[in-house]
């Protein structure tokens, strides 16, 4: 029997009206990524000759996304509409399943935490014990919503399964439950499926009733139970699915402390599944991983960062901010309280500060944007200067326009630079500028107007306010001073 191929059958046809969204309930996100992805992954790592998947509602997006998610990997489809429950949906998925001799292996789409080992586990007892089905078991504190399994109290062999809503009180008492979780043998089962009937309050065809028909013709049924129940729970509901997310978060926290990673607080550390995190970096409480985000060793983010496919190299540190489709190389800094959006490059030791937005730009080696700025659509030299308050104007209102700032240049506080604009190598602008044509490698730009002071405006304009008050105290302390000084030389 172990020289027999594989075949697994995923069950993703369903809505999960419990969901109460019109979003396919395998394609429900748990730690950034979809339920069915989890079921396959658990599925290719016992090398199945075929994997056949049975989908029915939004079947196009169910099968789009097997297509991206799995390039190269070679799915038979089958569509069952309507759903008339899992022994039909088995039925429908005969032809793509095949008729060579092989054992079958059939899951369900909704169980993100089934684990490999523990299908090889179910694979290897229904070989070695020979069954014509092996039914993966459980037994837990609430039975509520699964089939139980119902045992001869005499031999202790399994009987019969029943389904929670055809269960009677006493039925409903038993915790050994049944997952849902089979292996059978092709082409055995199929006569077997060609007998089932709809006789229960659902009028579906169940196919735990395969189990009563193969004990009926002398065949044996076996069990195995799971070690972890909560391993093999369909997510069924928004709360179940929230306890997937929670667990499956736990585990890829688990498995980055045991690569060498700190995680201050792991009650408040999101981490996607696929995030790669290096040894020696430091997950400071309120780290958001997502996406394809990609982090060095010797890093610290947060406390407070949302990283989305985020590319940070060694020695960098994201505080209190939000980096987006970029890429920070070794030894630079953003935040707090900054924004790194897509299309960005910070260079080697650049240093973001606070309330600072940068855009589709390249910032050259160690340039220093502190605080209160927007670079948008830029290629920045290193070692340049951006003064607080700078603003790269890059929309016009019909187009958006880049602006080159030079090596060494140094940008004065409250520069508007207004694109398409070059800054030379050198070049500095004055505080206050505002920019409208290149400037000169080494030369000072100054566009602002000359100052005017308006003696005595706020006594005027401003009469009885704390200002005029103050304006009026001042005036009176220097004409004191004044006098003194006059007085003082008048007798010298």
């Amino acid at each position: 029997m172990a020289g027999r191929s594989l075949k697994v059958v995923i069950l993703a046809a369903g809505q999960g009206t419990r969901m109460k969204s019109d979003l396919p309930k395998v394609l429900h996100p748990v730690a950034g990524r979809p339920i069915l992805g989890y079921v396959v992954d658990a599925a290719r790592a016992l090398g199945p000759e075929r994997t056949s998947v049975v989908v029915g509602y939004q079947a196009d997006r169910v099968l789009a996304y097997l297509a991206e998610g799995f390039p190269g990997l070679a799915f038979a489809s089958a569509l069952q509409v309507p759903q008339k429950g899992t022994g039909h949906a088995l039925l429908v998925a005969r032809e793509a399943i095949g008729g060579e001799e092989a054992d079958l292996l059939l899951l369900y789409g909704d169980t993100p935490l089934v684990k490999s080992e523990t299908l090889t586990a179910l694979l290897d007892h229904h070989r070695s014990s020979k069954a014509a089905a092996t039914i993966l078991a459980a037994v837990v504190a609430d039975p509520s919503g699964y089939g139980r399994i119902i045992r001869d109290e005499a031999t202790g062999t399994i009987s019969h399964i029943v389904e929670d809503r055809d269960a009677t009180p006493a039925q409903r008492a038993v915790r050994e439950v049944n997952c849902g979780i089979y292996c059978f043998r092709v082409p055995d089962i199929f006569p077997l499926l060609d007998q089932l009937t709809a006789d229960n309050r659902q009028e579906e065809f169940y196919l735990v009733d395969i189990v009563s028909l193969i004990l009926r013709q002398g065949g044996l049924v076996t069990t195995l139970t799971a070690v972890d129940p909560e391993e093999v729970e369909g997510v069924n509901s928004r709360v179940q699915l929230a306890r997937a997310e929670a667990r499956k978060r736990g585990d890829i926290l688990t498995e980055l402390m045991r690569s060498g990673v700190t995680v201050v607080d792991p009650a408040s550390t999101f981490v996607d599944w696929g995030v790669e995190v290096g040894r020696d970096t430091i997950l400071e409480p309120g780290a958001i991983l997502r996406g394809r985000t990609k982090i060095g060793a010797g890093c610290v983010i947060g406390p407070w960062s949302h990283l989305d496919g985020a590319i940070i190299a060694d020695d960098c540190r994201v505080w209190a901010s939000v980096v987006e489709d970029s890429a920070i190389r070794p030894g630079a800094s953003v935040g707090p309280f900054s924004r790194i959006r897509p299309g960005t490059t910070l260079e080697a030791g650049v240093q973001v500060g606070n309330f600072a937005e940068v855009k589709n730009s390249t910032i050259g080696a160690r340039t220093k944007i502190h605080h209160h700025s927007y670079i948008g659509d830029a290629d920045v030299g290193p070692d340049v200067n951006i003064g607080a308050g700078t603003v790269v104007v890059n929309y016009d209102g019909l187009k958006k326009h880049r602006t080159h700032i030079g090596q060494g240049a140094f940008i004065g506080c409250n520069s508007n630079l207004i694109a398409p604009i070059k800054i030379g190598d050198g070049a500095y602008t004055a505080a206050g500028t505002t920019v409208t044509a290149d400037v000169p490698p080494g030369h000072l730009a100054v566009g602002r107007a000359r100052q005017s002071n308006l003696d005595g405006w706020v006594e005027r304009r401003r009469s009885g306010t704390v200002s005029a008050e103050a304006a009026q105290a001042a005036k009176g302390t220097d004409q004191g001073r004044t006098g003194k000084r006059e007085h003082s030389g008048g007798e010298g």
